[in-house]
């Protein structure tokens, strides 16, 4: 399993967020950084990498928090197999 690096949150007031805009998208697609924007010192957004937000917003979906919780109980119930197992046996399906 791939290891990230320790994920930075940063506060930053909006009005600097506008003028190095381009330096902070870079950091949070390249760092994987978060940033806080702030107004007066009060936290009013949040910015993170596109697929982060993706599967944020896909976790958002019922159906979808509904089936992860079943495959996780299926998987403390011993339910799991190997990865390679199973490619095998799609590869066996075509």
């Amino acid at each position: 399993m791939k290891k990230h690096p320790k994920r930075m949150v940063k506060r930053l007031p909006i009005t600097e967020a506008r003028r190095h805009l381009g330096e902070v998208v870079k950091k949070i697609r390249i760092n994987k950084d978060y940033f806080v924007l702030e107004k007066d010192g009060i936290p009013i957004a949040g910015l993170m990498d596109i697929d982060e937000f993706e599967d944020y917003l896909e976790l958002q979906d019922p159906k979808l928090k509904k089936q992860i919780r079943k495959s996780y109980t299926e998987y403390q119930k011993g339910k799991a197999r190997p990865v390679e197992e199973f490619l095998r046996e799609l590869q066996k399906a075509k």
